[in-house]
């Protein structure tokens, strides 16, 4: 196709856009007749993108827009126009179809326009680009060596690629064998990199790196890295040390945000989170073993510094980091279809917030029109079409479209014509509307009969063409024209005005006085003219009673004709104040009022203040709240301490506190306690609400003047005396610096020797010393300090210091192998008295003595079994003494075999078949593999559905028979039998006699055998 044709099309465009876009100004008039109306989008291209590996070989940017009549459709990449006579595109309704897209031709900023002619609109613009994900490098990668206990990072340096969506997974060995991240290890899925907190000898083994682009569902792994941990006779601990860290983030408002942070360590450090200054967002949670900190739907709120603290035994590290959040534009006020009068002015006015704030600009007919506030003065025709206001900050822009038509009819009343039956009470006051449809704006006038009307105190024409008639006569009455006329024409509409009698109130309420609980009648009744309905309504306040919502407290008294009676049933506080009674038809109403007063228990005090805070007591100051027309006789005084979430009275000073009083003293307070405080008044009529609490104080401290009780101890490791306590609770610290002095001696000794004990939730000390006697007796008291001074000791205790531990080993010390997971042990009791108990340690050969497993039992037993132990392996055991003192020598070291596997295979069942009054089951036979013990028989256990108990059965045969249960459904469990144990079951479910067809039931081929219903 020559370019001078596309050159002839683009113009034949340009000048169809043309006259669509002054089509509009050739009108003379937008008539009520005119339903067209110009694009509105449905749908609008969005940002794409394209993987460049993929099948499909076309793109699709989608574009829908409703208009009357249909609209045109155009689109613009890179602000230029699409050559879309090219067989490179295509159009699809107002879809644009790229085939075979290319990256050098077809990445760019696509936008559509529809027109009609109404005028045109411009879709939001929308990206394409073309993804990618390269394969890793051919190269191998190095083998890395670390010792372990140590800490250590596998690169993933993972590929070129688009977009930066990327997904992390580290393989191990082979697909599809993913890590599991736990506390120990962490992927970032910011760079891909393997983070281990320190090497164990489990982690020996080859890994890849597996990246995936979800935008364009590919995935890519990298070559394996042998990780090669070396051994360490002891591992050596070492602090915490953050190698994962994020970086200030800058988000949008309603996105979800996450932060990494892990770190290397021995052992493995705890990762905590907090938000510097400020509670942690709502919305946040803490995932990966505390390595991730997500935040769902962020809001501005939620920006500041995010602090991770990294812990272990040796050591803490700590990373500070800031979110900023900003937002996407959003609508305050925007754009909407608009017609207004030729030759009027228009301020249109579009706003929008965001993080930056937005600029605001305008498209007219899809070109650039103006920036800022949009003001049209004097419109004309030329000023109608498509508008669009685009907000836009550096995070992305909205439209809003809108359609402005230029009004210009000749008045008509044709839509909305005048009452012809107007109605007014005499002595009041009407408004008879004129509202024709005209632009521009008609200018009006009025006439009764032939006489023409002018302003007056009697007669006022409003602006809008409304006449308004004041202190209304009989003579009023009759028939009314409005006149509308402007520069394209004239009209007029008549209507009738009948006046009717007032609506008055002959029986007004009257102010009432009751008690809470008591019921109150208002009375009101009216007269109106006959010819019209009467109703009442009441409101409270200022506000209409909804009866239908608050008929527990307020009914009407419909038994009486033009009597609107109000009762007041259990009147509470709340409905003290003024009620009106107002009687109207629809053409006036006349109202009355009344005060209701309710006598009740006093309100709230107010303005309550605490001074003079001491140890134990406070002043107190209020003011006085409402009686409720009942004098307050006395005030209480209540408070609540941070322990509890109960209101108690205090002790006060004076103790009892007159009506008349504004000010008292709490007293027999707790010394450094936090304490908050409310007034309660008191009248004859009962206690009222309590005022609004104070605000937490914390009381003076003074010296504990409570001494620890349970005081005891005894036993521990040798040479050590073991002392114990209850500690007090918070309420009785009194203050800062909180502890206890722990004082003891030989029972007969002269001496008291006194420690210091600083943590206040402790209540043991352990003396150690080397030249103690074993059970010596000691006594012991403790007392509870703090920075005011020493509170009393206790009472004095008698304890013992520790005994020693066993001196002898265990005899006879045996073993019998019970199957492969399990051996029993058993010895001689030891004859010391200090002997308490027995510990069990045992270890298999390939493993270190010093991760042995350990049992303990009572001195009471001589045997015990070890279980969970792993088939055909060699197992070290030894036992020794033990008492609170520790653990004595050990026995000798016995070596023993555990037995090989069970059968892994289960029996295959052939068939299960009625015969008589039992069922036959038979199954193949099981044949043990090498590294598994020789079958010995089996084992059938004939149990109900749904049950673990049953019946037993060995067998050395392949088949049992079982009787035909009575109802309900049985299993029957088949397994085969070793030295090494019982191996995996087989299961047959049989039915009851009662429940049994005699057809064909079926055939069943389970995974583990095949089971077959025979027809008999």
């Amino acid at each position: 196709m020559s370019l001078t044709f596309i050159e002839h099309k683009m113009k034949l465009w340009l000048l169809v856009s043309h006259l669509v876009m002054i089509s509009f100004t050739t009108c003379l008039a937008v008539s009520e007749e005119d339903k067209g109306f110009g694009p509105i989008f449905e749908e609008q291209p969005v940002n794409t993108v394209y993987p460049e590996e993929s099948p499909e070989g076309k793109v699709s940017l989608n574009c829908r827009a409703r208009a009357s009549p249909f609209p045109v459709y155009k689109w613009r990449m890179n602000n230029g126009d699409i050559d879309l006579t090219s067989d490179r595109y295509s159009m699809v309704g107002g879809n644009l179809v790229i085939n075979n897209p290319d990256k050098q031709k077809d990445a760019g900023i696509y936008y559509c326009l529809a027109s009609n002619n109404y005028g045109m609109v411009r879709s939001t613009e929308a990206t394409l680009s073309f993804g990618y994900l390269d394969p890793f490098p051919p190269e191998e990668r190095p083998e890395v060596r670390v010792k372990e206990g140590k800490g250590m990072v596998l690169l993933c340096d993972p590929p070129y690629h688009f977009p930066d969506d990327l997904s992390y997974r580290w393989l191990l060995n082979e697909f599809p064998v993913f890590i599991t991240m736990d506390k120990r290890r962490f992927v970032s899925q910011t760079n891909g990199n393997l983070y281990i907190a320190n090497v164990e000898a489990s982690d020996k083994g080859n890994y890849s790196c597996f990246v995936s682009s979800p935008s364009i569902t590919k995935s890519v792994f990298s070559k394996f890295i042998p990780l090669i941990p070396l051994p360490e006779r002891t591992t050596k601990p070492y602090p915490a040390d953050i190698v994962v860290q994020f970086k200030d983030v800058y988000a949008l408002m309603g996105q979800n945000v996450t932060l990494e942070c892990f770190a290397l360590g021995n052992p493995v450090p705890d990762i905590r989170w907090r938000k510097v200054l400020e509670p942690m967002p709502s919305t946040a949670e803490i995932s990966t073993s505390g390595a991730v900190l997500k935040i769902f739907n962020i809001q501005l709120e939620d920006e500041g510094t995010y602090e991770c603290e990294a812990e272990n035994i040796r050591g803490k590290d700590k990373y500070k980091g800031r979110i900023y959040v900003q937002a996407y534009p959003e609508w305050v006020e925007h754009i909407n279809d608009t017609e207004v009068d030729i030759g009027s002015d228009l301020y249109w006015p579009c706003v929008a917030t965001g993080k930056p704030i937005p600029t605001i600009r305008w498209l007219k007919n899809g070109y650039a029109y103006h920036k800022g506030e949009l003001r049209l003065y004097d419109v004309t025709f030329e000023n109608a079409g498509m508008y669009q206001c685009i907000a836009e900050n550096t995070h992305g822009a909205i439209y809003a479209n809108a359609e402005l038509k230029i009004l210009a009819l000749a008045p008509t009343f044709e839509m909305n014509p005048m009452k012809k039956k107007i109605l007014a009470a005499k002595g009041g006051r009407v408004i008879i509307e004129c509202k024709p449809k005209a632009a521009p704006k008609p200018k009006f006038s009025w006439s009764k009969g032939t006489e023409w009307l002018v302003n007056s105190s009697k007669v006022l024409i409003w602006e809008d063409g409304s006449l308004e008639i004041n202190n209304i006569t009989r003579n009023d009455g009759g028939i009314y024209t409005c006149f509308a006329e402007n520069n394209r024409g004239k009209a007029n509409s008549t209507g009738t005005l009948v006046i009717t009698n007032p609506t008055r109130i002959i029986l007004a309420p009257i102010n009432a006085d009751i008690t809470v609980g008591e019921n109150a009648t208002m009375q009101c009744a009216a007269a109106a003219d006959p010819a019209l309905d009467l109703t009442f309504v009441w409101s409270f306040n200022g506000y209409v009673i909804d009866f239908n919502k608050e008929n527990i407290h307020y009914q009407r008294n419909f038994m009486l004709d033009s009597n609107g009676e109000l009762l007041i049933r259990n009147a509470q506080l709340k409905h003290a104040g003024r009620y009106t009674c107002t009687a109207q038809t629809i053409v006036d109403n006349s109202s009355a009022s009344a005060d209701l007063v309710v006598r009740g228990p006093p309100g709230p005090p107010g303005g309550l203040r605490i001074e003079d805070v001491r140890a134990t007591s406070v002043a107190l100051t209020w003011s006085c709240g409402s009686d409720n027309h009942s004098p307050i006789s006395k005030y209480t005084i209540q408070t609540k301490t941070i322990f509890s979430d109960d209101w108690k009275d205090a002790k006060t000073d004076p103790p009892i506190i007159e009506g008349n009083m504004e000010a008292a003293r709490a007293v027999d307070l707790i010394p450094w306690m936090e304490y908050e405080f409310r007034v309660v008044a008191t009248n004859t009529l009962g206690i009222g609400e309590p005022s609004i609490p104070s605000n937490r104080i914390k009381t003076d401290g003074a010296a504990p003047n409570v001494a620890p009780s349970d005081v005891g101890g005894g036993g521990g490791s040798n040479r050590e005396l073991t002392i114990t306590w209850a500690p007090l609770s918070r309420e009785y610290h009194y203050g800062n610096n909180f502890g206890y002095i722990v004082a003891f001696k030989p029972f007969d000794g002269e001496e008291w020797k006194k420690v210091t004990v600083t943590n206040p939730d402790i209540g043991r000390y352990v003396h150690k010393d080397e030249t103690m006697r074993p059970s010596t007796a000691f006594q012991v008291k403790v007392k509870a300090f703090n920075n005011k001074g020493d509170g009393p000791y206790s009472l004095t205790a008698v304890i013992n210091s520790a005994q020693d531990a066993p001196s002898e080993a265990p005899t006879e010390v045996g073993v019998k192998v019970l199957s492969s997971s399990e051996i029993s042990v058993h010895w001689e009791h030891v004859v010391e008295k200090v002997v308490e108990g027995y510990q069990i340690r045992y270890w298999a050969a390939h493993d270190k003595e010093a991760a042995a497993h350990r049992v303990q039992v009572t001195s009471q037993e001589y045997s015990t079994r070890l279980e969970n132990l792993v088939p055909d392996t060699q197992y070290f055991v030894e036992v020794r003494a033990c008492n609170s003192a520790g653990c004595g020598p050990p026995s000798d070291v016995i070596e023993t075999f555990t037995k090989k596997a069970p059968p892994s295979q289960p029996p295959r069942i052939i068939s299960s078949v009625r015969s008589g009054s039992r069922y036959i089951i038979t199954w193949d036979h099981v044949v043990a593999l090498s590294n598994e013990s020789t079958v010995t028989g089996y084992k059938v256990l004939y149990r109900p559905d749904g049950q673990h108990d049953g019946k037993l059965y060995s067998t050395h045969k392949h088949s049992i028979e079982v009787p035909i249960p009575r109802d309900g459904e049985y299993v029957v469990e088949v397994r085969a039998h070793s030295d090494g144990g019982d191996g995996v079951v087989s299961q047959v479910k049989i039915s009851g006699a009662s429940t049994l067809s005699p057809s064909l039931l079926g055939l069943l081929l389970p995974a583990l055998g095949i089971l077959v219903y025979l027809e008999f």
